[in-house]
């Protein structure tokens, strides 16, 4: 039994094409679990950066509550000096107005 040139380009043919596909299928496939690896290390690396700038955001906070509260203390003691200062002149000028300087 003899094969005709048509089948056997036929046959050729539909062996090509399936080759084809599976190849196509496997650089698919090993591309879609690269595109994968990529999405997930940049996201961990925005997560990360992410995390740096909640981390650097808290520092600041500390850093101006504690700022914040040495304001505070200073301001306390101005006023205490202005209060004392005030009195001190008060004393001035009741000793002044005895004649006693």
């Amino acid at each position: 039994m003899e094969i005709g040139i048509g089948v056997l380009t036929t046959v050729i043919g539909l062996l090509c094409t399936i080759t084809g596909l599976v190849i196509g299928f496997f650089t698919f496939s090993r591309n879609r679990d690269k595109d994968v690896k990529k999405e997930a290390t940049e996201s961990a690396i925005l997560s990360a950066k992410l995390d740096n700038i909640g981390q650097s955001v808290d520092s600041i906070r500390i850093d101006f509550k504690a700022s914040d509260q040495r304001w505070t203390a200073l301001s306390e003691r101005v006023i205490r000096n202005e209060e004392s200062t005030k009195q001190a002149h008060k004393r001035i000028d009741q000793i002044e107005i005895k004649g006693e300087i």
